[in-house]
């Protein structure tokens, strides 16, 4: 069995509105769900993507007010990346930045691409990065109505870091377990530490790698605002997540079993370095509960939660009220 992918990436923030604000109003991405916390109903579970919300394209956020800022550290998703089409796309990208006062640094060679490493107003680190010469997992259709003209927009996640003080273990449940193939080494951005590996699925290509970076002088992770909480790889259908489920329990890894999110079936376990992983299905997908033409324009409930919508809206904030921008 192979993941097609990255299927998607869930991230932590403390202001809906500015996130709200920030990953359309800048980056151009189409809301395609706006939704709650299956876990905890009161808050904000967002979920952003190309024009159709399709698998691979798919970065979404937990809101938790008032959380702590992220620290930094091992046992960590440590970086994510934005698929654009072209290295030209980078250019525009570094000038849009620059006249918005979005934090970023100079182009440069990432992997063998071209890539532009910028940070959210949270300070969540992420690389945009082009793929001209990519080969592989195809990206989105970028979301035609939003602020970015299409020939620059994005269209879809890119490798995802993990950091880790322990990379062996995890190298053997990617390689021996979950099917990953080790492509190459790079080196590191950062003075005196080790190559960062590549690891890949399925078709691989820019939508179906991991970046594994070893660090023994940091803490472990303390996750918050601007921080990671998990990783979820492609999953054909429904039949073969069970299959993948026997397959983790064949390896005694702890995890929660099947778990119904009504838009993805999904399995959850941590890597031996503490990493939060999980797998989902392709489908049945956003359009399940809206057209897909009005994605995201209203609150969505998975059944089990429509009984409480009305106590559930009275206690969520409109995404559209006024924000401080500085």
């Amino acid at each position: 069995m192979n993941f097609k992918g990255i299927h998607h990436v869930s991230a932590m923030t403390a202001n809906a509105a500015k996130n709200y604000h920030f990953y359309t109003k800048v980056l151009g991405l189409r809301l395609i769900k706006k939704t709650v916390n299956q876990d905890d109903p009161s808050v904000y579970h967002l979920f952003y993507g190309d024009e159709e919300g399709n698998p691979g394209t798919e970065l979404t956020f937990f809101e938790i007010p008032n959380l702590a800022q992220h620290r930094e550290g091992v046992s960590s998703i440590s970086a994510l990346s934005l698929r654009v089409p072209t290295d030209k796309a980078l250019d525009y990208w570094s000038d849009r930045f620059e006249k918005l006062a979005v934090k970023h640094r100079k182009i440069q060679q990432r992997a063998e691409r071209h890539a532009l490493e910028f940070f959210d107003f949270e300070g969540q680190r992420f690389f945009l990065v082009s793929d001209e010469q990519n080969k592989g997992v195809k990206g989105g259709v970028p979301w035609e109505k939003g602020p970015i003209p299409m020939e620059f927009a994005i269209i879809g996640l890119g490798p995802v870091q993990l950091t880790v003080r322990k990379p062996d273990s995890t190298i053997r449940l990617l390689t021996e377990v979950m099917g990953f193939r080790f492509k190459k080494d790079f080196l590191s951005t950062i003075d005196g530490q080790p190559a960062i590996r590549v690891f890949e699925t399925g078709e691989g290509g820019s939508g179906a790698e991991l970046h594994l970076e070893e660090r023994n002088d940091l803490p472990i992770q303390r996750l918050g605002r601007g921080g990671v909480h998990h990783v979820a790889f492609r999953v054909d259908n429904e039949d073969e997540l069970y299959d993948w489920i026997e397959k983790i329990n064949e390896a005694r890894f702890q995890n929660s079993g099947y778990i119904d999110r009504y838009y993805f079936k999904s399995l959850y376990f941590r890597e031996p370095n503490g990493i939060l992983f999980e797998l989902a299905t392709d489908g049945p997908g956003f359009a399940t509960d809206e057209p897909l033409e009005c994605l995201g324009e209203s609150l969505a409930l998975p059944p089990f939660l429509e009984a409480k919508r009305k106590e559930i809206e009275e206690k969520l904030k409109p995404l559209d009220t006024a924000i401080d921008r500085n």
